[in-house]
């Protein structure tokens, strides 16, 4: 999942775009919600992960981080083996 602004059809920021671009590109099955619907949520997940910004993706139901952190692990194939 990953919590974005707009979603992966309409992102309404350059970072949420290029994570829906890498996710993509991994061959990842995603969802994507829009955290301008729920601030409350993202709120939450802020505090909860101690991660500020978004998007924040998580995989299996754990935060992995935002959009510098999915590029550095799809570069290295770790993002591909942790979605399989």
């Amino acid at each position: 999942v990953i919590y974005m602004k707009g979603d992966d059809k309409a992102p309404m920021c350059g970072f949420s775009a290029r994570s829906v671009e890498v996710l993509k590109a991994s061959g990842a099955e995603f969802g994507s919600f829009n955290i301008l619907d729920d601030m409350n949520l993202f709120e939450e997940l802020k505090k909860q992960n101690e991660w500020p910004t978004s998007p924040q993706i998580y995989v299996k139901g754990e935060f992995v981080g935002g959009f510098d952190i999915i590029c550095e692990l799809f570069e290295t194939g770790e993002l591909q083996k942790m979605l399989k």
